[in-house]
């Protein structure tokens, strides 16, 4: 497994990101693509997300990053997203035609985590690697 690691944790946090251009206009090619591209890239390297895959379709984006335990899916996005379109409308002023009220992208996102370890594979790690004791466990009763 690919862990990675901070000054007192170590970690493995994937998560699938998915969001789209406002009114899914089809604004993501050319040199806008590559500048979305580098951006995202650059804004992630910033935060130390490292990119695990990506694609930039005509009106979305989709990225699978591993992030640090400390940021949330919805800061991510919010520093993605936000970095992006300001810089975006500064190289490419021809956007602000179409986008007036200064928002590139829609509003929300998709977020999915992305594991290997299943629930049933977590169970069986507690159940067999620790002395059991039923008064010490956190089980939560139905």
């Amino acid at each position: 497994m690919d862990y990675r690691y901070g000054s007192h944790t170590v970690f493995k946090i994937e998560y699938h990101f998915v969001w789209v251009t406002k009114y899914r206009y089809k604004l993501l090619m050319g040199d806008v693509e590559q500048g979305v591209r580098e951006l995202v890239k650059q804004t992630c390297e910033a935060f130390e997300i490292r990119i695990i895959k990506g694609v930039v379709s005509k009106d979305h984006v989709h990225i699978l990053v591993s992030t640090p335990p400390e940021m949330a899916p919805s800061e991510i996005m919010r520093r993605i997203k936000g970095r992006t379109a300001s810089k975006l409308f500064e190289e490419f002023p021809t956007l602000k035609r179409k986008y007036w009220g200064r928002h590139f992208w829609a509003r929300g996102y998709f977020c999915a985590t992305v594991g290997e370890m299943t629930e049933a594979m977590i169970e069986e790690y507690l159940e067999h690697h620790f002395e059991p004791d039923p008064a010490k466990d956190f089980k939560v009763e139905p």
